[in-house]
């Protein structure tokens, strides 16, 4: 074993981003977002296994509000295919959850791939699956045309938000996520990390109004390169559910992405997200990989 176990540090996000690239390859998360979030995040902490100039593996955790002793914490621990079988996973597990006692944690989350060799490493230290979850994709040629958003509401990019409109609604559709994976910091931090994200495209996510308050939205990111977009995040606020905003935003997003010349769109969701799956497929989204919601108590 000559690799070593370090925190992250803004210098090492192309390698990040290389490891992001080879066990996840349909997100979008560039070498850039990457150092903007290493530079401007506070809620997590990252640690990386690496082999001389190299990151072989990344894992990060999510730290607890401070007054919420024994809480249920998310982490993530990545090992590309080419450098497994090193001892890099078990190392990366064992050093994040050291980290999560320390911050007070009383439970882990974390998505384990659906595959038999990485759901047997979750099961073999201690985790138990619980919720699926789906990727899928759509041919970003064959999208149906838009949806106009009901009377009395109005349709706008991100282009012309302010992003506590954004945030305000944010944060009720990413508490009450079953999966547990919807997350996420602070105002202050969110503004730097994922309104300020240099992966968003604010002209191809989408939000429905209702006068100034936002009521259904999606986040997109895009790698031009590859002409692949992300949803990084489709939500409406509980209290206008089942009214088809959803289809309306994310119908507009895709076909927004498809005339600025992207071929793919990707996505994932919660398995058991019975009306949001309805909607990706009926805009053409195949299921493509999955990943299993896994929990460990410490």
């Amino acid at each position: 074993m000559v690799f070593e176990i370090r925190p992250a540090r803004p210098a090492d996000a192309v390698g990040v981003a290389q490891v992001w690239a080879a066990v996840m390859p349909q997100l979008v998360k560039s070498a850039r977002a990457i150092e903007a979030e290493l530079r401007g995040g506070r809620s997590r902490v990252i640690l990386l296994a690496v082999d001389g100039p190299d990151v072989v593996g990344y894992s990060n955790l999510y730290l607890p509000e401070a007054d919420l002793a024994g809480a249920r914490v998310r982490i993530t621990v990545q090992v590309p295919p080419s450098q497994r079988k090193r001892g890099i996973g078990s190392a990366l597990l064992t050093a994040i959850s050291a980290e999560a006692l320390t911050a007070g944690a009383g439970r882990l989350l974390v998505a384990v791939a659906d595959d038999d060799e990485s759901k047997a490493f979750a099961e073999n230290r201690g985790f138990v699956l619980g919720r699926r979850m789906s990727h899928a994709a759509a041919d970003l040629r064959e999208v149906r045309e838009p949806v106009a958003p009901p009377a009395g509401l109005r349709l706008t990019t991100y282009e012309h938000l302010e992003p506590r409109q954004l945030f305000d609604a944010e944060i009720q559709v990413r508490d009450d996520d079953p999966s547990g994976f919807s997350s996420g910091p602070a105002y202050d931090e969110w503004v730097k990390v994922s309104w300020n994200n240099p992966d968003t495209r604010r002209d191809l996510s989408f939000a429905v109004l209702d006068g100034d308050r936002v009521l259904s939205f999606v986040t997109t990111t895009a790698d031009p390169d590859r002409g692949v977009i992300w949803s990084n995040l489709t939500g409406t606020i509980p209290s206008d559910r089942g009214r088809g905003l959803a289809k309306v935003v994310k119908s507009h997003a895709l076909a927004a992405a498809r005339d600025a010349g992207f071929v793919t769109a990707s996505t994932g969701n919660d398995a058991g997200n019975a009306p949001m799956l309805a909607v990706n497929r009926w805009l053409g989204y195949r299921a493509t990989t999955g990943a299993w919601t896994a929990e460990k108590a410490l």
